[in-house]
């Protein structure tokens, strides 16, 4: 893989990324990780490393669902309205040219 090496600190642990995303995104990621670990230290009684990742794994993770969830609901919406908006349209354009060709023919 090519790209550039990001050097970022996470649980005071330095860490060289190699990435082709914009180093300022991968330091705001490696950020966003450090805090999330430290909200799962602050929740645990004990300090392995090892266990605070995971915790801190599975609250990123049930963020992750609960996004996914919540856009495939706003997705449904979107569709549901639009098909509705379709509806309308082809209705209307329907009586137009209903009533146009009423006129035309007197």
């Amino acid at each position: 893989m090519s790209g550039r090496v990001v050097h970022v600190d996470v649980q005071g642990q330095k860490y060289a990324v190699r990435s082709e995303l914009e180093p300022a995104y991968i330091a705001e990621l490696a950020n966003y990780v450090d805090q999330k670990m430290q909200l799962a230290a602050g929740e645990l009684t004990t300090s392995d490393s090892i266990r605070v990742a995971v915790i801190a794994a599975l609250n990123l993770a049930d963020e992750l669902f609960r996004v996914r969830a919540a856009s495939a609901g706003l997705e449904r919406h979107v569709f549901d309205r639009t098909a509705e908006i379709e509806r309308l349209v082809d209705a209307a354009l329907g009586h137009a040219a209903h009533t146009s060709r009423i006129e035309n023919v007197g």
